[in-house]
Protein backbone atom coordinates (compact mmCIF):
# COMPACT_ATOMS: atom_id res chain seq x y z
CA UNK A 1 0.00 0.00 0.00
CA UNK A 2 1.10 3.19 -0.93
CA UNK A 3 0.93 5.73 2.24
CA UNK A 4 0.11 9.68 1.59
CA UNK A 5 1.73 11.73 4.14
CA UNK A 6 -0.59 14.76 5.19
CA UNK A 7 -0.13 17.54 8.25
CA UNK A 8 -3.08 19.83 9.69
CA UNK A 9 -2.77 23.57 9.17
CA UNK A 10 -5.34 23.75 12.39
CA UNK A 11 -3.34 21.63 14.46
CA UNK A 12 0.79 22.45 14.69
CA UNK A 13 2.44 18.75 14.79
CA UNK A 14 -0.57 16.66 13.61
CA UNK A 15 0.57 14.45 10.93
CA UNK A 16 -1.79 11.87 9.09
CA UNK A 17 -1.33 8.74 6.66
CA UNK A 18 -3.61 7.78 4.55
CA UNK A 19 -4.18 5.76 1.61
CA UNK A 20 -5.51 8.19 -1.23
CA UNK A 21 -3.81 11.53 -1.92
CA UNK A 22 -6.56 13.46 -1.85
CA UNK A 23 -7.14 12.48 2.05
CA UNK A 24 -11.34 12.61 2.05
CA UNK A 25 -10.67 9.88 4.90
CA UNK A 26 -8.85 12.53 7.10
CA UNK A 27 -10.83 13.62 10.49
CA UNK A 28 -12.97 17.08 9.64
CA UNK A 29 -11.69 18.42 12.91
CA UNK A 30 -8.24 18.89 12.25
CA UNK A 31 -8.90 19.97 8.22
CA UNK A 32 -7.70 21.24 6.13
CA UNK A 33 -5.05 18.63 5.32
CA UNK A 34 -2.46 19.48 3.01
CA UNK A 35 -0.47 16.56 1.49
CA UNK A 36 3.26 16.60 2.15
CA UNK A 37 4.81 13.39 1.13
CA UNK A 38 4.18 10.12 0.44
CA UNK A 39 6.16 6.60 0.87
CA UNK A 40 6.12 4.22 -1.58
CA UNK A 41 5.12 0.31 -1.43
CA UNK A 42 9.08 -0.75 -0.75
CA UNK A 43 9.89 2.12 1.83
CA UNK A 44 9.80 2.68 5.34
CA UNK A 45 7.93 5.10 7.14
CA UNK A 46 9.71 8.24 8.41
CA UNK A 47 10.83 8.27 11.94
CA UNK A 48 11.14 4.43 12.33
CA UNK A 49 7.32 4.49 12.33
CA UNK A 50 5.89 0.82 12.08
CA UNK A 51 4.43 0.05 8.79
CA UNK A 52 2.34 -2.56 9.89
CA UNK A 53 0.36 -0.29 12.10
CA UNK A 54 -0.04 2.40 10.10
CA UNK A 55 -1.62 -0.50 7.26
CA UNK A 56 -3.82 -1.92 9.88
CA UNK A 57 -5.25 1.77 11.16
CA UNK A 58 -5.88 2.63 7.49
CA UNK A 59 -7.66 -0.31 7.31
CA UNK A 60 -9.80 -0.03 9.96
CA UNK A 61 -10.41 3.54 10.39
CA UNK A 62 -9.36 4.89 6.87
CA UNK A 63 -5.91 6.72 8.74
CA UNK A 64 -3.46 7.12 11.24
CA UNK A 65 -2.66 10.43 13.02
CA UNK A 66 1.04 10.53 14.38
CA UNK A 67 2.60 14.56 16.01
CA UNK A 68 5.54 15.68 15.20
CA UNK A 69 7.64 16.16 17.84
CA UNK A 70 8.68 19.65 18.48
CA UNK A 71 12.55 20.38 17.62
CA UNK A 72 14.96 21.07 20.17
CA UNK A 73 16.53 24.46 20.32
Amino acid sequence: MRLYIFSSDTKKGLRAFASDIAGTSLPEQFRPWRAVGVVGVDKDPPHNLPRAEIEEAIESEGYKLWRMKPKAA
